[in-house]
């Protein structure tokens, strides 16, 4: 019996040292050979784990066949190492620093940590929006947790993005930090920018008028462009849909002794009148559009341009230009001509100064409405920058001119606006885990006078800055146009009715955040944000498309406005090739006036984003799940007898999409939005009526019951919570060369 035991301890003896005895050693270190104590190496295969010594050094035991190793730091890029049993010694293993993708300038105007910034910054790389193609940027913002791109038109399909339930106007978007998108370009501003160029994507939540005046009163969307040096000499990216979109983005390089430029081409094409729901309109606007992009950097300049041009149109489906704004079949068609320019200058190292000018004509018909408008937006600021100490201070001083002239009823004669303005902020470092900072913005406006925007930010950090604590409480105000900014004054039958002058919105703003990072053994890393925020509103600009279904009527709210709410989001990513990107917004938002509680128009109670994707190597092939979900929102009826449902229902919009990685090229396809939802058939009421030719009208004003028409319907393309395009398919690819 000893004897049998004694062999058998043997014969495994000698099978787990021939299969499992074996080791591999390594050395970890940074791109800068600093060695990295600490990092974690697991072994998948076999599950064993360890740690690396001081020196960076570790062995690890592997096991027969293909050992997948994975090699991991906090604040670095995890790494995965094949391994067979034969190799004993990997030699150096390079991790990247990822804090280069974690560096943000939105919130102080100050390339800084997104780690040590006061300002509560979500960065989103352009590798994010790749997990479902998108035409434009106004599209691709939706997979950002509480940003929503709202539609505001049936038939046109133009809107504007809101950020925890704020409406679209109250957003600011700029393209390196100008504000380029903004008046007319609110609404059709964000199309046309070719995605391949932008670099980063930075949004703020909550008001940043202290820093960027007007318009930044709901929060700012910070597009980053690429810089020459960091792109490859041209690239491409092209897909085509199954409903027969087309969409091209060109990107290459030059050099001119000491010039470096980038040029950049975007090309958008639909001409397919698609009915699915059967009502005689276009379920998509058509529309054809070219945007051509150019920047130029030196040492101490850079300056880019974009020209952008774009036909659209949507409406009967039978409609051409022919009928364009006629009343025989009706049509909506838009023409936008936009010019900008744009740089920076480094007067020094503590001095730069920032200009734009941008110039925007349209030409538009809705129906018989004609609305042709021309804007033209020029801009300068100065910053200065110094640091004393624990503090650095930043002061600014700006300048906008503001030119506009239409040919509605309510421009007479050109609306000429100056807005000078200066900010001084002040980010004080009252030790290594707290920051305080503090600021306050003056602008004189030409018609409204004086106003000012404090506000205050406080940060707390833990020692190796896992946990991160952050308050803030800020102002914001802005001054309006209604006809540039709100598009349902323009579209279906409704009169625009003014009450009173508008005066600008004021608002004050309150946010929470905690933010916490977790590291596995295993290399996955967790990142967990939670915000908690209220905002209020006095003077709010009301649209009120109730008291009347044949007027919006505009005034200011005789009372507040609130919006509160919490959101969160979770992060992950694991050094076998899984990323998890998950986020919900809850909003509570009411209009309080006269001791009344209303609840605002096409605004969200719940949403949420997420995105799943995996990748697996030889061949490398990555996966994608990605989708929207947003909760039911209030929509604009046109009276008690309108059969159209009150809310919106729960909306699940999922994609996916499989790409194909091979050296300079990647080939990717996938489905949009799969489960094939679509806006209730009957949005567009009377539709087969558009010019309310069968309509009858009381003394009042407003449409009356008959035997024709029931329920005492207008045409009205404004009820709108979604696209009407169902699912799709697409096919594309991606080109470089290196």
């Amino acid at each position: 019996m000893i004897v049998k035991y004694n062999t058998f301890c043997v014969l495994l003896f000698l099978f787990t040292n021939s299969t499992l005895a074996q080791s591999v050693k390594g050395v970890v270190k940074d791109r800068e050979n600093n060695l990295l104590f600490g990092a974690t190496v697991y072994n998948s295969l076999n599950s064993k784990s360890t740690i690396t010594n001081e020196d960076g050094t570790f062995t690890i035991a592997t096991t027969k066949g293909e050992n997948k190793l994975l090699i991991s730091y906090v604040g670095y890029t995890p790494k995965v190492i094949l391994v067979n049993e034969n190799r004993t010694n990997l030699g150096p293993i390079t991790l990247q620093n990822n804090s280069l993708d974690e560096v943000v300038i939105s919130g102080t105007l100050r390339q800084v940590s997104k780690l040590k910034s006061a300002v509560q910054i979500e960065l989103y790389t352009a590798d994010f929006f790749r997990a479902t193609p998108k035409a434009s940027f106004f599209e691709a913002i939706e997979g950002v947790n509480g940003v929503r791109p709202q539609l505001n038109c049936n038939i046109c399909n133009t809107g504007d993005i809101h950020i925890n339930g704020q409406e679209g106007a109250n957003t600011m978007v700029l393209i390196d930090g100008l504000p380029l998108v903004s008046g007319l370009s609110t609404v059709y501003g964000l199309s046309g920018i070719p995605q391949s160029l932008i670099q980063q994507v930075e949004v703020i939540k909550g008001p940043a008028s202290t820093l960027y005046g007007s318009e930044a009163i709901g929060g700012v969307i910070n597009l980053i462009t690429k810089l020459p040096q960091n792109v490859h000499p041209f690239n491409i990216e092209t897909y085509t849909t199954s409903w027969g979109e087309l969409n091209v983005d060109l990107g290459a390089k030059y050099r001119l002794k000491t010039i470096q430029g980038l040029v950049g081409v975007n090309y958008f094409n639909y001409s397919n009148p698609i009915d699915d729901n059967g009502d005689g309109f276009t379920d998509l606007t058509l529309q054809r559009r070219i945007s051509i992009f150019n920047t130029i950097k030196t040492k101490k300049n850079s300056v880019a341009c974009r020209y952008f041009y774009e036909d659209r149109w949507g409406g009967e489906t039978h409609w051409n230009s022919d009928y364009r704004g006629g009343d025989q079949v009706y049509g909506e068609s838009i023409y936008t001509s936009r010019i900008e320019v744009f740089g920076k200058y480094d007067v020094s190292k503590h001095l730069f100064l920032q200009y734009s000018l941008n110039n925007h004509d349209q030409n538009s018909v809705y129906g018989t409405t004609s609305y042709n408008a021309l804007q033209t937006i020029g801009f300068v600021q100065g910053v200065y920058s110094k640091t004393l100490k624990h503090h650095t201070l930043l002061f600014g001083a700006t300048y906008r001119y503001t030119s506009y002239d239409d040919n509605t009823p309510a421009t007479v004669t050109k609306d000429i606006t100056a807005l000078p303005g200066a900010f001084i902020q002040d980010q004080w470092q009252l030790n290594d885990s707290q920051t305080l900072l503090s600021g306050i913005r003056y602008d004189h406006n030409s018609i409204y006078g004086d106003i000012w925007t404090p506000r205050l930010n406080y940060k707390w950090a833990s020692k190796n800055e896992s946990t991160i604590v952050r308050l803030g409480f800020g102002t914001g105000y802005r001054v309006v146009n209604v006809f540039t900014e709100d598009h349902a004054a323009l579209t279906g039958a409704r009169e625009v009715i003014f009450t009173e002058a508008i005066l600008p919105e004021k608002s004050w703003n309150l946010n929470l955040n905690w933010n916490q990072k977790l590291y596995s053994k295993y290399g996955t890393i967790f990142d967990l944000d939670l915000s908690v925020f209220k905002t209020e509103f006095s003077n709010r600009i009301f649209p009120d498309y109730e008291t009347n279904p044949n007027q919006i009527i505009y005034s200011n709210l005789d009372g507040k406005s609130v919006t509160q709410g919490i959101t969160f989001n979770i992060n992950s990513i694991s050094a076998n090739g899984l990323k998890i990107n998950m986020g919900a917004t809850f909003i509570d938002s009411k209009i309080i006036q006269n001791n009344e509680t209303q609840y605002p128009l096409l605004t969200e109670k719940i949403s949420g984003n997420y995105k799943i994707s995996y990748t697996i190597y030889n061949p490398k092939i990555s996966f994608d799940l990605s989708g929207t979900v947003i909760g039911p929102m209030k929509l604009p009826l046109l009276g008690a007898l309108d059969t159209r449902a009150s809310h919106s229902p729960v909306i699940n919009i999922m994609n996916l999409q499989a790409t194909y990685s091979h050296k300079e090229f990647e080939l990717f396809a996938g489905l949009k939005n799969i489960f094939n939802f679509k806006p209730a058939a009957n949005s567009i009421a009377r539709a087969f009526d558009p010019f309310d030719k069968d309509v009858e009208f009381g003394s009042n004003g407003q449409a009356i019951a008959t035997q024709n028409n029931p329920n005492a319907l207008t045409f009205d393309p404004s009820y709108v919570y979604y696209s009407n395009q169902g699912i799709n398919g697409f096919l594309g690819l991606r080109y470089h060369i290196k």
